[in-house]
């Protein structure tokens, strides 16, 4: 099955590419923080503002690709109702991880698929999780070991990339967590009639 995804994610394109999509990459370039702050400011919650960008994004790459499938996703995470944002820097990398060490918190992905630039389809997916109460100096010696450029793409952990060893427990589904809740985009396509 052919899909365009609207994110420059290596992380979706390989879930996806691993469950047999054929895919195609094409960025969104939405301004994730200033619609983020729009949300915010209105009062939307972490869940709203997870599918709102998620829709935004497949909507926006869906005008380039008529009469095609195209898929936006979206990844929050929600500390006590409040969004964390992607780190802009390591140093504010530090800061979330210490927020969120020993902590309960939970990771809100949400998926959305479009055609000719109107949603047909989306879904959001929300994993718990808590962070082991980590010293200063093992966090910092986690950061130490993911390149900023991956750091300041993808958040503060990386799931498949080590990050599972912060974990207390994770209650959740993993490719849900890593940015794609691939078990229902996969059963929507199955079903989906052109």
């Amino acid at each position: 099955m052919k899909i365009i995804l609207a994110s420059k994610s290596g992380v979706r394109k390989d879930i996806l590419d691993k469950h047999g999509f054929q895919t195609t990459v094409s960025p969104s370039n939405v301004d994730e923080d200033q619609v983020k702050e729009a949300l915010l400011e209105k009062g939307a919650d972490p869940e709203i503002i997870s599918k709102n960008l998620a829709e935004l994004k497949s909507i926006k790459v869906g005008a380039k690709f008529p009469d095609q499938l195209v898929l936006g996703a979206d990844s929050v995470i929600s500390l006590n109702e409040n969004l964390i944002n992607k780190p802009s820097s390591r140093e504010e990398a530090f800061e979330i991880l210490k927020l969120l060490s020993g902590h309960k918190h939970y990771l809100i992905s949400s998926a959305c698929i479009s055609k000719n630039s109107s949603m047909i389809w989306n879904h959001t997916d929300k994993s718990e999780l808590k962070m082991k109460n980590l010293s200063d100096d093992e966090l910092k010696l986690y950061l130490s070991k993911i390149k900023t450029e991956t750091l300041l793409a993808y958040g503060v952990y990386q799931i498949e990339a080590g990050g599972l060893n912060l974990f207390e427990y994770v209650k959740g589904d993993k490719d849900s967590i890593m940015g794609l809740p691939i078990k229902q985009i996969k059963e929507y396509i199955k079903n989906y009639k052109k």
